[in-house]
């Protein structure tokens, strides 16, 4: 009978080597072990878990039209976009095309954010009230909290839209209207110079484009303003 190869014996001073190490777990794990270990992986996640979950959530971010072209969506009344515009116009009176465009970009931007409401809402009843076993799987309350997640960060987006919008607007007529005055102003005193020596005098004879009306209104409120501010310095 041949004799086993007998096995080397390790010095105890010197270290054995790298290859010759005992490697725990070195076995690579079964196609059970991670079928297991990929489903509790997916009971982790926090994204959708089923093919029609991942379309649906695809579409739930494009139907919101929060960042869409156009501020209308299908489902609004364009009646009542209409009338949301016409209320802005009404309130700011825009007199240049770059105010008109700013009262526009401040009525589209109300109109976005006044929608996010009744998505949330929307959202929110989605999840709590699936109409079968299948929409709960494939929208729950964590796919809910994720959109929720998103239209907060669109709220937050369209609020400072909405106040840059708003203040560029109110500064560009606040300039405009203090030029206006200032032109109305030399204009009224251009007016009773040209009446006091009796000569005809029309606004657009200096560059004017205010009528011959506005001006003189204008300089009759101006008369009268001094003649109060007169009877007040006596009064005092």
């Amino acid at each position: 009978m041949t004799n086993p190869i007998p096995a080397p014996i390790a010095n105890p001073q010197r270290p054995i080597a790298n290859s010759q190490r005992p490697i725990a777990n070195s076995q690579p794990p079964t196609p059970e072990q991670r079928a297991r270990a990929n489903r509790a992986n997916a009971q982790r996640s926090t994204g959708p878990r089923t093919a029609a979950g991942k379309q649906r959530s695809s579409q739930n971010a494009l139907t919101h039209g929060l960042t869409s072209q156009s501020p209308v969506l299908a489902t609004e009344d364009p009646a009542a976009y209409q009338l949301h515009c016409r209320q802005f116009l009404d309130e700011y009176q825009p007199a240049t095309p770059t105010e008109t465009q700013l009262v526009k970009e401040v009525a589209d931007t109300a109109w976005r954010l006044n929608r996010i409401p009744q998505l949330e809402a929307a959202v929110l009843d989605r999840a709590a009230n699936p109409p079968n076993e299948q929409a709960a799987i494939d929208f729950d309350i964590v796919d809910a909290h994720r959109l929720l997640a998103n239209l907060g960060m669109h709220s937050q987006r369209l609020s400072r839209q909405f106040q840059k919008s708003l203040q560029t607007l109110r500064d560009i007529q606040a300039s405009r209207m203090e030029r206006e005055r200032r032109d109305l102003k030399d204009a009224a005193a251009l007016l009773e110079f040209h009446k006091h020596k009796g000569l005809p005098w029309q606004p657009s004879d200096h560059g004017f484009v205010f009528s011959k009306a506005q001006v003189e209104a204008f300089a009759e409120r101006l008369m009268r303003l001094n003649e109060r501010t007169a009877r007040d310095a006596l009064a005092g």
